[in-house]
Order: structure tokens, then C-alpha cells, then sequence
């Protein structure tokens, strides 16, 4: 195998669909799948088993995705060193981000790399699918997202921001006319969901009872932050967000109502607490110097 079929490979183990995945790897579909198949046919064996719903990795592309994730993040490791080296940096710190105001968040990043010349900082948007496997399987060393987060081997570091809710509503639903909007009052629209995240963590962003112990149906899955504006501006579902989604995502077709009843929502680091290095010690003390954002 090159290692662009290994990327492919691993990429499509971890999102089990043939969208996410090129997505990801910046490839048509075509070009994922005809990879695969290149795979499949030099060893002899399906790899993933694949229907018109669903795609899962078979018993012989399991064992080959375990062998094979070790040896690729070796040779990540080894290559992006060299690369490192030859700009005179010694490493890297990745700090992949749930939100999306990363032009607020401009102070942390320059200080960092003021005081940290020797050190790379690289910055990407989260996938939301299992958003915390990213720490785990070493593709990111720090994660901002909301708390709290509550996994025994992950830390959790200092506070960035915290920011009161909005609702998203289709320009056209009856409560596009409202000034404000209240959970209680919209817990029989459809909500978002993503899976498979830890139940308490998804809770504050979307809770599943209202403040009064009604339930809210969160039955609309999404896979990313586009999914939820296309089923917004579709009517199919209402959404809440922190309030800097107003000043990002102004879109045609969608109305943001402030929240009346629920608190601001927490957003500060998390890391793998088993692989904090000097860098990520870094970083968290620039946050907890410069404290986070004023309100």
C-alpha cells in the first residue's frame, strides 16, 4: 500500500461513509472508492462490508486498520518532524476547535506563538461524530469544546468563553415573529443530534427535558454544521447555538431568537490526560493568564 491508500483506508475506517470521508481527505467519492477497491483486490478480501445504508469495517479490515493506524501515525511522525526540522521548529501543537469564532480567539494563538517561536501551532475545525476519538487516536492535542466534559482519561484546562444561547428557525416558521424564544416553548420542534457522543456532554448543548421536565426531541441527526443550517432553512428542525453564530453564520432564510431560559454556554480546553506534553502545559497557561473572553 502508498501511503495515500493507507490515509484513505484509515480515514473510511474511522468515518464508515464514503462522504465523510473524502470530505475529509479533500477526494471525490469516486476517488475513495476506487482506492478501496485497489485495496481489496491486492489482498484478496472485502475490507468493509457495504449496503445502501450502511458501511462497516469486515473482521479482516479491522485487524488491518489496527495494524495499520501505528504504523501510519509513525510515519506521520517521522515526516512531519523532518518537515518541522527543517524550519527550525521541534514540534507541533494541533487544537482542533467545536467552535467557530476563531478570529475572538486571535489573542490565545498569537501569544502562544509569540512566546513559543520553536513550536508550530496548527488550527482546524472538529468533526462532530464521536468528537472526542480525535484526542485519543493522536490526531489532535487539544480540544476547545463546550463543557462540562466529564471521560475519565481525558483533562479538562482552563476557560475560554462562555455565551448565551440562540435558536435558529426557518425565516418562514411562525417563530421567525418572536423577539425571544424560550426552551420550554419550543420543546415540541425537532432538535438536533449527533452520534455516538456521551450523553451528559450533549445534554447542555441540547438538553433532552426542558427546564419544567418536558421532553425534547432531538431526532435530527447531523453530521456537521452545514447539515444543521440545511435542515434549519428546511423547517425540518430548530437549532441552538452560542451567539457567535449570529456574527459567522448571518444565512438567508435562517432568524436567531436570543434564549430566554438557559445558562451561557462554558467553552475551554481539553486534552488526553495521558499525553500532556510541555507544549499543551503551554498553551493552558496562556489561556489561564490572559483569562477568557470579556462577555
Amino acid at each position: 500500500m502508498e501511503l495515500r491508500d493507507i490515509e484513505i483506508f484509515l480515514t473510511l475506517a474511522e468515518e464508515l461513509h464514503f462522504g465523510r470521508a473524502a470530505e475529509r481527505l479533500h477526494v471525490s467519492v469516486a476517488a475513495v472508492s476506487k482506492a478501496l477497491k485497489k485495496q481489496e483486490r491486492a489482498i484478496g478480501v472485502e475490507l468493509f462490508a457495504r449496503d445502501s445504508r450502511n458501511v462497516r469495517l469486515t473482521p479482516v479490515g479491522e485487524q488491518l486498520r489496527d495494524d495499520l493506524r501505528q504504523l501510519h501515525q509513525g510515519l506521520a511522525q517521522s515526516l512531519e518532524r523532518a518537515r518541522l526540522a527543517a524550519r527550525g521548529k521541534t514540534g507541533t501543537l494541533r487544537v482542533s476547535l467545536f467552535p467557530v469564532n476563531v478570529q475572538e480567539l486571535r489573542r490565545y494563538w498569537e501569544t502562544f506563538r509569540a512566546r513559543h517561536p520553536q513550536w508550530e501551532l496548527r488550527l482546524r475545525m472538529s468533526g462532530y461524530a464521536d468528537p472526542f476519538a480525535q484526542l485519543r487516536n493522536g490526531e489532535a492535542d487539544i480540544l476547545v469544546t463546550w463543557l462540562p466534559v466529564e471521560e475519565p482519561d481525558l483533562t479538562v484546562g482552563p476557560l475560554l468563553f462562555a455565551e448565551p444561547r440562540v435558536l435558529a428557525v426557518a425565516a418562514d416558521n411562525a417563530l421567525a415573529k418572536w423577539s425571544t424564544a424560550s426552551l420550554e416553548a419550543v420543546s415540541d420542534y425537532q432538535h438536533v443530534v449527533i452520534e455516538p457522543v456521551p450523553d451528559n456532554w450533549f445534554d447542555r448543548y441540547v438538553p433532552e427535558l426542558t427546564p419544567k421536565g418536558r421532553s425534547i426531541d432531538r431526532t435530527t441527526l447531523v453530521h456537521n454544521v452545514e447539515d444543521i443550517f440545511m435542515h434549519t432553512a428546511m423547517g425540518d428542525a430548530v437549532s441552538l447555538f452560542p451567539v457567535h453564530v449570529t456574527r459567522y453564520f448571518p444565512r438567508p432564510g435562517i432568524v436567531y431568537l436570543p434564549v430566554t431560559d438557559m445558562e451561557a454556554l462554558p467553552y475551554g480546553l481539553v486534552w488526553r490526560s495521558d499525553a500532556e506534553n510541555d507544549m499543551i502545559r503551554a498553551f493552558a497557561g496562556v489561556v489561564r493568564e490572559l483569562g477568557p473572553l470579556p462577555v
